[in-house]
């Protein structure tokens, strides 16, 4: 006799397991707490086996008799319904691991070792802020061109060309990634080129060499915070990155060689640096140690006793001394690059002192301490120069070399 659902509701736990049978082999278990356990009975390549068809009430007894049609039917077609949902199984599991959030987030763990923090963290924050919400649980495999564009078209429209441009190059790395790991056939980014709206590309703001004079007066009269004067002044005999004078550690300054080495881990390459510092760059080191001399950080923060000075600090001054939208901290690295250019120090000198990145990874592992002579020789021309110009009002001298 079929089953009923009354049957089923009303059926009561005993001491021992009891089954109530439908047909065709469908039946429900009854366990000792009362549990009701659809099973599915049959035999495939002679042997009797049980197919789990889920549990009553969540699956009904109409529900129950679908799936052991289902069931049937494969069964008929010479497959075996356990086996094909436990492949079923596999590839939902396969696709949880396998899906753009998952393998994006793999992606980025690999390149840890290779980026700053910062910027592990910034690329993390932007996939989930931006694209794994439309993407996300998608597996990757099976993501189209189109779609890779409808989601980063939602950016575009906010206005954010530049942001969406570099969400589109770091999806081609991730795809590249997946299709090296096994889990994608192809990379669907070379098909966009050319279907987002490229951002208007402007220069960093910098001063130019006529400016300069003002600026270091400017600067000179400024009546901030000492440490961020210093750090301004530090900052334009260096030119290094603000990131990297703004983390800069008392550890890594050599005294005795008159030497700022900054180790590869704070490096946006991941490449270890020398700063030769000129005898003014040194007095204004000596002069900050009577600030934070006593402290892990050259630069600390004036609120968080134990971390650096923050992003803005410098760039606030900067609009305090009435320098808004005219220069950044950053733009220092290009008037000192234009400036030694100009004058006509060797490009190679130049670059290496900028620390500008060294593709070939070989050639990377040593040269950090390449054109050291020649970097020693123009840093302190830069030095001496920047003290001449301070002095003058409108007109700059000539060659410093």
């Amino acid at each position: 006799m079929a089953l009923t659902d009354t049957k089923i509701r009303n059926a009561k736990p005993k001491s021992k397991p009891y089954k109530l049978h439908d047909r065709d082999g469908l039946f429900a278990l009854v366990h000792t707490n009362g549990s009701r356990y659809w099973r599915f009975k049959y035999r495939f390549l002679g042997k009797e086996k049980l197919l789990a068809l889920g549990v009553y009430p969540e699956v009904n007894l109409s529900e129950a008799r679908e799936r052991r049609a289902q069931a049937r039917k494969i069964l008929a077609e010479g497959n075996d319904p356990v086996q094909i949902k436990q492949e079923s199984k596999r590839i939902a599991l396969l696709n949880s691991e396998n899906t753009f959030e998952a393998v994006s987030r793999e992606w980025i763990e690999q390149r840890r070792d290779n980026w700053t923090p910062n910027y592990a963290d910034a690329m993390l924050r932007r996939l989930k802020q931006h694209v794994f919400p439309k993407l996300g649980d998608r597996p990757i495999k099976d993501i189209s061109p189109p779609e890779l564009l409808s989601a980063l078209r939602v950016i575009e429209k906010t206005g954010a060309l530049d942001l969406a441009q570099r969400l589109l190059q770091a999806a081609g790395q991730i795809f590249m990634y997946a299709i090296a790991t096994g889990r994608a056939e192809r990379n669907p980014v070379p098909d966009l080129r050319g279907a987002l709206k490229s951002p208007v590309r402007k220069n960093m703001a910098y001063l130019k060499q006529e400016e300069l004079p003002e600026y270091l007066q400017k600067l000179e009269a400024y009546n901030g915070d000492a440490q961020t004067k210093l750090a301004l002044k530090f900052l334009l005999l260096t030119f290094v990155r603000t990131s990297e004078l703004r983390a800069s550690e008392w550890q890594e300054i050599n005294f005795d060689k008159a030497e700022w080495r900054i180790p590869a881990k704070r490096m946006k390459m991941r490449d270890p640096h020398i700063v030769p510092l000129s005898r003014q760059a040194m007095d204004i080191l000596k002069e900050l140690q009577k600030h934070s001399g006593n402290r892990k950080y050259i630069f600390p923060n004036q609120h968080k006793p134990l971390a650096f000075m923050s992003e803005n600090t410098m760039l606030y001054a900067l609009y305090r001394m009435g320098y808004h939208s005219r220069a950044t901290g950053h733009g220092f690295r290009s008037t000192a690059s234009t400036i030694l250019n100009e004058h006509g120090y060797a490009p190679d000198v130049i670059e290496r002192q900028l620390a500008h990145s060294e593709r070939n990874t070989v050639r990377a592992a040593y040269n950090h301490a390449q054109y050291l002579p020649e970097r020693r020789k123009m840093m302190q021309e830069w030095a001496d120069h920047l003290d001449e110009l301070q002095k003058q009002k409108k007109q700059i001298l000539g060659p410093f070399y």
